[in-house]
């Protein structure tokens, strides 16, 4: 803005009408009351039984790969989004049976609900909120948090004095009643949508017949428990018992259910097949929806938070206590939060400065300690235990893959074997008794979901965690903390026309910009002076060499320094470049694209030095150059135990290090080295930043994010 222009907004209260007055964007919210209608006693009733309860791809496809003259099949089959799976194209089979559908879009509507509870009471009322997306949006999309995902209500949580809650089952029946209630209260409009289609207007402003279906739901455990109306510790998807849950067993499915309710009592109901009989789930209302076949696979809380953080890691502190003395025990506790804590800086990588003993986990806490555990409790524990962790790992990154080929199947279900094998020294050392846990089970439905539904990453509970801190937490803050639902809905309502306003302002070009970028200088002597490397001039001399002759074919670093030219001019120095690199299966933007900044700085953050390493490609074309220490493998193959490759730092024959100066546009992107600790304890004194210069042997962590784990095999 110039000097003496007018801002666009006089104030905030202008900024807010001007936003109201967007037609982009424009939905506004409904209620609704909901009031339990069954039986009451005739005295003593209580409180909650007399309250209003406020609720505030165009088609399924197959993709194949060819390889030569190899025939389209299911072996070289691609599974990716949602609609690549077989469900939508059963569905789309199912619809195509009725000759007016013909030529329609289906639609699926994918829910998710985040049972966080919000302080917005209003009287007596908390709510949670409900979230839906489209399975015709794409992973990547929906994974880059580019408003795929909005939310679309506000369920409500009654609630009742203590003396009507505490094991009060007709209470707890009506609170699961609601909900399923309420669910199908909100979703009622989709219902004309879902036998004959209705004509909408899509993003390329083009129109065209849709069939709307209900499609996924994306939910923890708990939740999973509540949406199909079975019993805690029973698997929502298979009849397994509860006390053995890797035992095969059918499928649950809808017509199955109301077979066994219709013939059986509640009691057999609930101890033989684990069903609340006296629940109707919110599917029931709506055309070709069977809940059952609707739960899919939860990477977040199944696999980070569950089988991670809440199984293994804390059985590895149990053996621990276990077969040593308390001290002994504590000791090595201490230890392995010293190697946690040594793990040298990475770009993404969430640090953990005093060890993993904090009492509040996040869900970036375990996704970061998942990356750096391996190595810290090598040494410490069996071998069997070791390859468990290795085995689950090498599960959780396959099935995060943003494309799964048969092949990658095939790996996924060796992990897994790898991981039921392993894990049965947890109960050879008696550390637990059981593994009839229904998260740990789910591990056994992936391959099925992944099948029925494609990639299971863009439809995971961590996209719906997310959109909780944007439609949620920071609405909440930003209230005036009084009556602060309707604040939070008409927060949410303007992020919406800020959003779609965004989009409409792209399209027409009006947000193009630019940006600048510094460099320091520096001549060629003073800088093998700041580098600490004497022989800097004759490196930078063969470099120009090899620059300047490509055709040569001898080796830069024997040609003599007659012949090599020289160099004393200025030299622009940069302490961090940005790389760019496909990797879907990472967090990115749409296209897939991930920018990436790896840096060298002799001071970072006022603080420390920090030099990253980088993973190095040939054939270079571009300008630039930088100055490398390198790294050799140890062996031919990666470590057996944990799957990591092993390197140290390379020599020369006088045993100086091995330097030399490399094409910038060589490197393809960061590297993260974790060190081989062996068995000597860590000194408490030690600091991350000397990580690389004290140590002499070390992984390459290829769990440091998925597009490292793809490409370091």
């Amino acid at each position: 803005m110039k000097h003496n222009d007018k801002p666009p907004s006089a104030d905030v209260r202008n900024l807010y009408k001007t936003i109201d007055k967007t037609p982009l964007g424009d939905v506004r919210w409904q209620s609704f009351s909901v009031r339990y209608n069954g039986e009451r006693p005739e005295t003593d009733v209580p409180p909650w039984m007399d309250q209003d309860f406020d609720e505030f791809d165009y088609q399924p496809y197959r993709e194949f790969s060819t390889n030569g003259d190899e025939r389209l099949s299911h072996h070289n089959r691609f599974s990716l989004g949602f609609m690549s799976g077989d469900w939508a194209w059963d569905q789309a089979d199912i619809i195509s049976e009725d000759p007016e559908s013909h030529g329609s879009t289906f639609v699926p509507v994918v829910l998710g609900s985040d049972k966080t509870t919000v302080s917005v009471a209003t009287g007596n009322n908390e709510y949670y909120p409900l979230y839906a997306s489209i399975g015709n949006v794409r992973n990547n999309v929906r994974c880059a948090h580019c408003d795929a995902v909005s939310i679309i209500g506000f369920l409500a949580i009654p609630k009742t004095t203590k003396e009507h809650t505490t094991g009060n089952v007709k209470f707890r029946k009506f609170r699961w009643q609601l909900f399923h209630c309420s669910l199908s209260n909100i979703l009622k409009t989709l219902r004309p949508g879902i036998t004959k289609y209705e004509v909408a207007r899509f993003g390329d402003n083009h129109f065209h017949c849709v069939i709307y279906g209900l499609g996924l739901y994306i939910a923890d455990y708990e939740e999973q428990v509540l949406l199909t109306c079975i019993v805690c510790s029973w698997c929502p998807r298979c009849l397994s018992s509860r006390i053995n849950l890797d035992e095969l067993a059918g499928w649950r499915c809808c017509h199955h259910t109301d077979a066994l309710v219709e013939e059986g009592t509640l009691d057999v109901l609930w101890d033989e097949y684990g069903i609340v009989g006296d629940l109707v789930p919110f599917t029931n209302d709506f055309a070709r929806a069977d809940i059952h076949k609707l739960i899919t696979s939860d990477i977040f809380h199944q696999l980070i938070k569950g089988t991670f953080k809440d199984h293994l890691v804390d059985w590895v502190e149990k053996y621990l206590y276990q077969t040593h003395s308390k001290k002994e025990a504590e000791h090595i506790m201490d230890d392995i939060d010293r190697r946690i804590a040594a793990v040298p800086a990475f770009t993404g990588l969430r640090r953990f400065p005093q060890g993993q003993g904090f009492k509040q986990w996040t869900g970036d806490d375990s996704k970061a300690l998942m990356k750096v555990y391996l190595s810290a409790i090598e040494g410490y524990i069996p071998l069997e235990m070791v390859r468990t962790f290795r085995a689950f790992l090498e599960f959780c990154y396959l099935v995060q893959c943003n494309t799964i080929t048969e092949k990658t199947l095939e790996q996924i279900q060796e992990a897994l074997d790898c991981f039921h094998r392993y894990r049965e020294i947890f109960e050879t050392t008696g550390v637990v008794s059981t593994f009839s846990l229904p998260r740990q089970h789910s591990l056994q439905h992936y391959i099925l979901l992944i099948r029925l539904f494609g990639a299971p990453k863009g439809l995971c509970s961590s996209i719906t965690e997310a959109k909780h801190i944007k439609a949620i937490k920071e609405p909440w803050r930003r209230s005036s903390q009084y009556k602060v639902l309707g604040q939070m809905l008409i927060t949410n309502q303007r992020l919406d026309k800020l959003a779609a306003s965004r989009v409409d302002f792209t399209q027409r070009k009006m947000l193009d910009g630019t940006c600048l970028s510094a460099a320091a200088l520096a001549v060629v002597t003073a800088l093998a002076v700041e580098l600490s490397i004497p022989q800097f001039p004759n490196l930078l001399r063969h470099f120009l060499f090899s620059q300047l002759n490509p055709d040569d074919a001898r080796d830069p670093s024997k040609v003599s320094l007659a012949h090599c030219p020289k160099y004393d001019e200025k030299i622009n120095v940069f302490n961090s470049a940005c790389s760019r690199f496909f990797a879907l299966s990472d967090l990115s933007g749409i296209g897939g694209m991930r920018c990436e900044y790896i840096r060298a700085c002799p001071i970072w953050r006022n603080e420390h030095p920090r030099y990253d390493c980088v993973f190095i490609n040939t054939n270079p074309a571009l300008d630039g150059m930088r100055v490398v220490r390198w790294f050799n493998t140890i062996g031919d193959s990666p470590d057996e135990d944990t799957g990591m490759w092993m390197v140290q730092p390379a020599h020369n024959a006088n045993n100086s290090p091995h330097i030399s100066i490399i094409h910038i546009n060589s490197i393809y992107r960061a590297a993260h080295l974790i060190p081989v600790y062996g068995t000597r304890p860590i000194s408490p004194q030690h600091q991350h930043h000397h990580t690389y210069d004290i140590f002499c042997t070390f992984y390459v962590n290829k769990y440091a994010d998925h597009h490292a784990f793809e490409i370091t095999f």
